[in-house]
């Protein structure tokens, strides 16, 4: 599985048409994120034809999500949980180089698997990582402002 280079022409990067379009697409279907039964939709293609399609409320949820970010000009990339990436691509998703995650991978803080000689790492191994690193990043922003807090360093 390839993940999309932003820096691409075919990217996906969303024009401006297309930006102000889901701005308003997401705009009318937020208020139905609260709903726990199916959205029906109506669909008029070009060619004259009428058909309903039936979203569950969690592909309401991520249609909502992308059209957002396609609102913002932001290229999106669905990954499936279970996917497996190249060192390259943990890299670009937790903007590390590809050395800082081979280095990840033998001191044992991500999980790896290789194949041949290349390394793979399931996407929700990175997504635990990712949520882990946080969650200590943020411990220690607390311990420091804790800290100048008892120093009375003025914040």
């Amino acid at each position: 599985m390839k993940l999309a280079d932003p820096t691409s022409p075919a990217s996906g990067v969303p024009s401006k048409e297309d930006r102000t379009a889901a701005r308003e697409t997401s705009r009318l279907l937020a208020p139905l994120l609260k709903r726990t039964r199916p959205l029906r939709l109506h669909i008029d293609d070009a060619r004259g034809r009428d058909e309903v399609a039936t979203l569950p409320p969690m592909a309401v949820r991520l249609l909502v999500d992308l059209l957002t970010e396609m609102a913002k000009g932001n290229a999106v990339t669905l990954i499936p949980v279970h996917a497996e990436l190249t060192t390259q691509e943990v890299a670009n998703l937790l903007n590390v180089s590809r050395p800082h995650v081979v280095q990840l991978i033998k001191a044992k803080q991500l999980p790896a698997r290789k194949v041949g000689t290349h390394r793979r790492v399931r996407f929700a191994d990175v997504q635990a990582y990712k949520a882990r690193s946080e969650g200590e990043r943020n411990k220690a922003l607390e311990a420091l402002a804790r800290q100048a807090q008892e120093l009375d360093m003025g914040y």
